[in-house]
């Protein structure tokens, strides 16, 4: 359905403006005046090519989590769905999730479920979200469904904060080491060449390995940049399938210091995921399968599926989740007396907070170890280099006191 943009004049006299989703400029009008605005100018939006490359085909997450907050607000209120779809669409500043909405809304007017009109956009609305939704509809709590979604959501940004903060410090210095040692190598020694060749002396050991290393950094310096970027595609390739992704997942997990660090935002993630679709009202087989497809990893993705594969059979969820090897023995204790006592998603929920709290406190802890390690590193071998250079002038130095 097109989208207009109007100009009108409300009943104080006052210019205010707008968008609307009509089949034509008529309805648009006989919108507005309902709402008692009278319409000065109407036009539909731009839908040529500039328009389309303009308008952004991407959702963020942070949107999403914003629509499904406000969403559950309203319906809490008692405001009617549709309503309540068509007032968070005229507030959307991004164009293309405010079309998607204006559809949602227009398939739930037709009669559509509202899970099943959300299953249409799987990239903006995951599995998860569909069957959270669905299990809300089909228990007539939508809106508690979706205040427990947003909740979900938010502590998932926050673990992936997280994460990214352990990452992303290591990366930016070795990016500055990288970019500083090759203006080195490239235009510093080779200046100190040229000094040391006019000495006529023998030069120091460590100063023409230096030199040496600066040659080669010099003649293959748009190789190595050129191999960078085309290993880079390569092993994104390979990741993209379904051998590369369980060799590199494997290989993450068992990295020093950051495999352990994947281990419990895995572990957080699943029991964050399984505790709330249990508590939505989702059955257990259909949780542990949505489950496995949000891990984020292969390995603990085939161990969950595993998981799954042991209840179908009617086993306990703790005992083939122990089998796995993936899942520490807390996880598995507290699993199998939440499964006892009737409280699997208490027991979850409380191993969730626990292990979002161990990767904040594993996040720290390696901030405060990088630090320092990449500091000594970045000035050893800078100073190294700084030192040979000079060691010539040092040597010249003495022999012309002597």
């Amino acid at each position: 359905m097109p989208v207009f943009e109007w100009v009108g004049r409300n009943p104080s006299g006052e210019t205010v403006k707008g968008t609307l989703e009509a089949p034509d400029e008529r309805i648009v009008k006989i919108k507005l005046r309902r709402q008692k605005i009278t319409p000065i100018k109407v036009k539909a939006k731009g839908t040529g090519l500039l328009a389309r490359l303009s308008t952004p085909k991407k959702v963020k997450q942070r949107e999403v989590v914003v629509f499904t907050r406000q969403l559950a607000a309203m319906l809490e209120a008692g405001l009617p769905l549709v309503q309540a779809l068509d007032s968070l669409a005229n507030q959307q500043k991004n164009a293309y999730f405010k079309e998607v909405i204006f559809k949602i809304k227009q398939a739930v007017e037709e009669g559509t479920p509202f899970a099943e009109a959300l299953n249409r956009y799987p990239k903006i609305f995951d599995k998860f979200y569909y069957h959270m939704v669905d299990a809300g509809e089909a228990s007539g709590n939508l809106d508690h469904a979706l205040k427990r979604l947003a909740t979900y959501m938010e502590k998932a940004m926050a673990l992936k904060a997280k994460v990214k903060k352990a990452m992303i410090y290591p990366a930016i210095v070795l990016f500055v080491t990288t970019v500083v040692l090759s203006i080195i190598m490239i235009f510093v020694v080779p200046t100190f060449q040229k000094m040391f060749g006019e000495m006529g002396q023998a030069l120091p050991l460590p100063t023409q390995i230096v030199i040496e290393a600066s040659h080669l950094t010099k003649q293959y310096f748009p190789f190595f940049i050129g191999g960078l970027i085309i290993g880079s595609f390569l092993l994104k390739r390979y990741y993209q399938t379904e051998k590369g992704r369980l060799h590199l997942d494997a290989l993450f997990l068992k990295m020093p210091l950051f495999g352990e660090l994947l281990r419990k935002v895995a572990v957080a993630r699943f029991s964050r995921t399984l505790s709330t679709l249990i508590s939505s009202g989702v059955s257990i087989i259909d949780a542990l399968t949505i489950a496995a497809k949000t891990a984020g990893n292969v390995v603990v993705e085939r161990a969950i599926n595993k998981v799954r594969q042991g209840v179908q059979e009617g086993n306990p969820i703790a005992d083939p989740l122990a089998k796995s090897g993936i899942f520490p023995y807390m996880v598995i204790q507290m699993v199998s007396v939440g499964e006892s006592s009737g409280t699997l998603e208490t027991m979850l929920d409380k191993v969730a907070d626990f292990f979002e709290e161990e990767v904040d406190n594993t996040v720290d802890a390696l901030a405060q170890m990088i630090e320092p390690v990449m500091i000594v590193f970045l000035g050893g071998v800078i100073g190294g280099i700084i030192v040979s250079l000079y060691l010539p002038i040092f040597k010249l130095g003495s022999v012309v006191a002597g």
